[in-house]
């Protein structure tokens, strides 16, 4: 199988990004992007979708972190999509849930080309007001605001549409996030699976 990798580089006046990809990994990751958190969740998200990740990312993060944030996403989905090729022969879908202590997140992929970002909430204006109040770190902090950003970001320019379902939240934010990363690199995992039984894409399109 032609080895599926891709490397996409990303500078504008707010931020300087390179990304190195293989979709068939073994799930390494070399993650500096300036915001510790954002580094340990793609650490997380490559050893859990077993895909190899660098990312080299310098951003103007005396303004604020969403620059560097959504950038990051928008270079990785567009490596993702590259790598992807012409995805023949892929399983499309993907689905997978995780729990992590008092949460559980569910995440769900189609490898579409038709990209789009669902968040639901078991329990909606509870859980919103929460997290409008919570953020992560001190001296760098991250929101869930942040999450949902760099995850549009990511989703559109890698052409997939994705579903995320807050299934229980214990009121931290570090544990809920991290499943979302988790569940996100599980289900693509799946998705990105190559059916031998498959010839062509999996679209009655004949193309995605």
């Amino acid at each position: 199988m032609k080895k599926r990798t891709a490397k996409i580089a990303r500078k504008t006046k707010e931020t300087n990004i390179v990304v190195s990809l293989a979709i068939d990994g073994k799930g390494k990751a070399d993650i500096k992007t300036g915001i510790g958190f954002l580094d340990h969740m793609l650490t997380l998200f490559a050893k859990h979708g077993f895909f190899d990740l660098d990312v080299s990312a310098k951003g103007d993060l005396d303004v604020d972190i969403h620059h560097t944030n959504e950038d990051v996403g928008i270079t990785l989905g567009s490596a993702f999509k590259k790598a992807l090729g012409n995805k023949k022969g892929i399983t499309r879908f993907g689905d997978s849930f995780v729990p992590m202590d008092g949460c559980l997140v569910r995440a769900v992929a189609d490898i579409s080309n038709r990209p789009s970002l669902h968040i639901h909430y078991k329990t909606k204006r509870d859980i919103e007001n929460l997290l409008d109040n919570l953020t992560i770190g001190d001296n760098v902090k991250y929101s869930f605001v942040n999450l949902e950003q760099f995850v549009q970001a990511f989703v559109m320019n890698a052409g997939i549409n994705m579903h995320i379902e807050i299934l229980a939240f214990d009121k931290d934010l570090h544990h809920l996030i991290e499943a979302v990363f988790k569940a996100m690199g599980r289900s693509l995992d799946e998705a990105t699976q190559i059916d031998k039984r498959a010839k062509g894409v999996p679209s009655t399109k004949g193309k995605l």
